[in-house]
């Protein structure tokens, strides 16, 4: 698949989701994306930044990702990204640093999500565990 077949895909199986704040979901894939790009990231990282939240999401199943027609380092950065219900912060951190590519993809992911002004609009408790949430991570992967 081409970047823009990627692209493609991602806006459309998530096409009816919004985010905490009621926004269009593709919103986000589309900042985690140019935040990839943003930081020299590759265009398979672009891809996987797209494809991101897909499987945990449950719009994509991880047998279709597996057969999909993408490299195989876009399968490993997602599955990577792909949160486990249950998981510690530490199991998926170290998952992460497993697939080193896929760590700036996670850092744009943060990025976006700690951004103040998407988290203005969430109620103070939200915005408070979010906020020790996306901190944690970013010193589980030595981000910041």
């Amino acid at each position: 698949m081409s970047l823009s077949e990627v692209e493609a895909l991602a806006r459309r199986v998530h096409a009816t989701q919004t985010d905490k704040a009621g926004q269009p979901y593709t919103v986000h894939l589309a900042a985690v994306a140019e935040g990839v790009a943003a930081r020299g990231g590759t265009d398979d990282q672009i891809a996987a930044a797209w494809l991101h939240d897909s499987v945990e999401d449950g719009v994509l199943t991880a047998d279709w990702v597996e057969g999909a027609p993408l490299p195989r380092s876009v399968k490993d950065m997602v599955f990577a990204m792909t949160k486990r219900a249950g998981e510690a912060p530490e199991a998926y951190a170290a998952r992460l640093l497993a697939v080193p590519s896929a760590v700036l993809v996670k850092e744009a992911d943060i990025a976006h999500n700690a951004d103040p002004r998407r988290l203005a609009v969430l109620d103070a408790p939200t915005r408070d565990r979010l906020t020790a949430k996306y901190a944690r991570m970013r010193k589980l992967l030595g981000i910041g």
